[in-house]
């Protein structure tokens, strides 16, 4: 949840995400965008037999939502700048509900203002495992970015008919 321009953020600041639940349609969409048809997210009677007796949500999958769950500010959010460390501390299972919880371990000043930020973040689940911990970092504006005049719903006057 970055939302703050460089300047204004500090090292310790902690953010906690809404929950949201992995789904079967998460999944299988997930397969059809990445080709990942691994039997062990796309087939019930493989992973049965296999580690967890049930089909586990793409690592990826799971990254994804959980780094999504924080809501980033466009206005001062420049680019993702970079994952580390990443790992699985266990596995997700479709129906888990999962959130993200983040914490800034590092403030690295760039030109004009504009900076790096590191976060450690914590995919947690609904049994309070850690599911998945990783640094990532973004590049942080100095100055908050105004909508462009180009919008063409930004000036327009409220019509209440």
């Amino acid at each position: 949840m970055i939302d703050q321009t460089f300047d204004a953020l500090q090292l310790g600041q902690v953010r906690v995400s809404r929950g949201r639940t992995l789904t079967e349609t998460d999944v299988v969409n997930f397969c059809m965008l990445t080709g990942n048809w691994l039997e062990i997210h796309a087939n019930v009677e493989f992973a049965r037999a296999a580690l967890y007796g049930q089909r586990i949500v793409q690592g990826s999958l799971v990254f994804s939502i959980v780094n999504a769950l924080l809501p980033f500010d466009s206005a001062v959010v420049e680019a993702f700048y970079g994952v580390d460390r990443l790992r699985f501390l266990k596995p997700s299972f479709i129906g888990d509900t999962v959130w993200a919880r983040s914490c800034i371990i590092g403030l690295r000043p760039k030109d004009r203002g504009n900076g790096v930020v590191t976060c450690e973040l914590l995919g947690i689940n609904q049994r309070r495992e850690k599911i998945l911990r990783c640094e990532f970092s973004l590049l942080i504006r100095g100055e908050r970015l105004e909508p462009s005049a180009s919008n063409p719903v930004h000036d327009m006057e409220f019509d209440p008919k």
